[in-house]
């Protein structure tokens, strides 16, 4: 019952009043450490770790790690430590995290635009020979990870990777990540502008900058002149990508906060066209935005996508303009659809130059050491010395000479490479899954390896372009949102009442054509024995029941839920 307006207020019932602390930005004057993450980085920035390990840490072994380096800082410098064996996905989210450490670490490559020689990609074979038991994936971001990794040999490791031109700086942690780049830049015959020197220029600025290595979160950023949309720009933090301005010629449309994990955002247009000399300044004045306003007192709400979905385009293109470039950005036009369903560069393709680019798909970017080494090998028989690696986790050699081609491709297929690969083999992704995940709560790479099979026996004939990508966890490492089958690793029951992996299912995602997010159908989880069974009889209804030419993401968004059961 509320009050008489004639009593006195003193009467009335006090209310406790809490202070509201604000988000943690720091341009409005929120610099008190708000979680354990932003006490770590101010204590001591991550990019000072490498000096303790090539001190300390590499010389008395994992036990005298301090636990803020190991489990925060060491990520400056491309270090996880990897899941214990043995403990299955019903305790990932029960244990302490020094129950999950193995005293082995996960350590990735950075390789910004995808771009190695051969005599680079050769290097890290050997060091996943010599130092990671032969491990190496290919990640979705260009990346590729070792595992089994000693801190003992981390220096060592640091050494010859940096007398190639490689390292590990900053491709992990609340930093710049890896810069996604078009694995073509500079050769395709299609491409609207060469997006290189913008990425070479945005490394020197800002990797291992001391001014952009504390960030709220990780800082994902993409440029690309390809009309394939071929780096994802829709779900970066910021992503530059290919227009032809009608005055003003070629150039790149700005987007920023996209992002997925559990709280997916597709990227916003600026509406701005940024010319090749102004790419380093506009990303310079975004991810100081990202610094300076980004918020803190929150881990799962500190990714720009989060400012950028309170603000809004135009409030964030006003702050980018006169508080950090202090000008004008220049309308421009989005960009066009791409013609094509698959973006990956898988197969043999012209270059401008006449010669030849060779695309291929290891099995859901799983490769070895050995392997590596036998690819630059072949590359280099053939008159190449670069190679590519792509947001796909695929692989392309370039420069091959024509009268090369089918002699590459065919080695390439000795090592189970294949150029011409099924829709599953080319379309199915997946995360490092309860290997090495301390995240993960079920087995991925093995499992989309063996699906690939069981598709490919059971469906010979199907040649239509498909997604299916394999999370080990809800952190949609492996896009799972805007895949056509997206499948979310968690513990289900089976038919007998036993907790058993498995995955919730997403249908229906897609990037570059329609971008969105797959739908889901309630209550529907399936267990990882059931995986071919379920997919067989999704893509069995959708060969039935289709239009002329329509995508499996249209059909999916359409179908009664009794057909994607």
């Amino acid at each position: 019952m509320a009050a008489s307006p004639q009593q006195p207020a003193a009467s009335a019932p006090r209310r406790k009043v809490s202070r509201h602390r604000g988000e943690g930005q720091w341009a409005q004057g929120h610099f008190t450490p708000l979680n354990g993450n932003e006490q770590f980085k101010k204590d001591d920035d991550g990019l000072n770790v490498r000096t303790r390990i090539e001190t300390i840490y590499s010389q008395r072994g994992f036990d005298s790690i301090d636990p803020n380096d190991l489990r925060g800082r060491m990520r400056w410098w491309g270090l996880y430590t990897q899941r214990k064996p043995g403990i299955d996905g019903g305790k990932t989210a029960i244990l302490e995290p020094e129950e999950l450490d193995d005293e082995y670490f996960m350590l990735r490559v950075r390789i910004d635009g995808g771009r190695l020689t051969t005599g680079q990609l050769r290097v890290i074979g050997e060091i996943s020979q010599e130092f990671a038991r032969g491990t190496a994936d290919i990640t979705d971001r260009q990346n590729i990870q070792l595992h089994w990794i000693r801190i003992e040999d981390v220096p060592e490791i640091w050494r010859r990777l940096e007398a190639v031109g490689l390292s590990t700086t900053e491709a992990c942690g609340d930093t710049p990540r890896v810069i996604l780049g078009s694995p073509v830049a500079g050769i395709a015959e299609d491409e609207i502008i060469d997006g290189t020197p913008a990425i070479e220029e945005i490394h020197r600025r800002v990797i291992g900058n001391p001014a952009y290595s504390n960030l709220p979160r990780k800082f994902k950023s993409a440029i690309s002149g390809s009309p394939l949309l071929d780096v994802a720009h829709e779900i970066n933090d910021i992503a530059f990508v290919g227009v032809e301005h009608p005055e003003h010629g070629p150039g790149f449309d700005l987007w920023v906060g996209g992002g997925l994990s559990t709280n997916p955002k597709i990227g916003v247009r600026l509406g701005a066209w940024v010319p090749l000399a102004e790419v380093a300044d506009v990303h310079e004045g975004v991810i100081s935005i990202f610094r300076d306003y980004g918020y803190r007192r929150l881990r799962n709400r500190a990714r720009l996508k989060f400012l950028v979905a309170d603000w809004g385009a135009e409030k964030f293109r006003q702050v980018l303009e006169d508080e950090y470039l202090g000008r004008k950005l220049t309308d421009g036009p989005a960009p066009a659809q791409p013609v094509q369903r698959w973006r990956d560069h898988v197969g043999v393709h012209r270059q401008r130059d006449g010669r030849f680019y060779v695309g291929f798909a290891p099995r859901v970017g799983r490769v070895d050491g050995t392997t590596l080494a036998k690819i630059a090998e072949v590359a280099e028989a053939h008159g190449s010395g670069r190679v590519r690696t792509t947001v796909e986790q695929k692989m392309i050699v370039l420069d091959v000479e024509q009268d090369q081609v089918e002699s590459l491709s065919s080695a390439l297929e000795s090592l189970g490479l294949t150029v011409s690969p099924s829709s599953f083999r080319r379309g199915t992704m997946a995360c490092t899954g309860i290997e090495f995940c301390k995240l993960a709560i079920v087995e991925t790479k093995a499992r989309g390896s063996a699906l690939i099979d069981e598709l490919e026996r059971r469906l010979p004939q199907f040649d239509e372009p498909l997604t299916i990508n394999l999370n080990g966890c809800p952190n949609a490492c492996a896009r799972i949102q805007v895949a056509d089958i997206g499948l979310k690793g968690q513990l289900v029951l089976d038919d007998d009442g036993n907790q058993v992996e498995g995955y919730q299912v997403h249908l229906g995602g897609a990037l570059g054509l329609e971008a969105g997010f797959g739908r889901k159908v309630r209550g529907l989880k399936v267990t990882s024995d059931e995986l071919p069974d379920y997919i067989e009889r999704v893509l069995r209804r959708y060969l039935a029941e289709r239009a002329d030419g329509e995508r499996f993401a249209v059909w999916a968004a359409r179908a009664d839920e009794e057909a994607l059961a």
